[in-house]
């Protein structure tokens, strides 16, 4: 079995979508930061990402739940609820 030579931080994000149309976003490393990656997540779907060496930065965009090691955070749409 060949060993993978991707250097990783061990860190992972759980994303969890709360609408169809949530799009997760990779952000690479160096000093020009570009999209790497896009997925697109339908409601209920669940995507499990890890931190690289290619990978710095991931944007989230649509109502979402954000687990990390550090807590859980909740991403809002633009069009989505207001608090009043």
């Amino acid at each position: 079995m060949e060993k993978d030579t991707k250097a990783t931080t061990g860190e992972y994000v759980v994303i969890k979508a709360k609408e169809d149309g949530v799009h997760v976003i990779g952000l690479t490393r160096g000093t020009d930061t570009k999209f790497h990656h896009s997925e697109k997540m339908d409601k209920g779907e669940v995507l499990i990402a890890q931190f690289t060496e290619h990978t710095s930065a991931i944007k989230i965009r649509g109502d979402a739940l954000i687990k990390t090691e550090y807590g859980d955070i909740e991403s809002e749409s633009k069009s989505g609820h207001t608090d009043k």
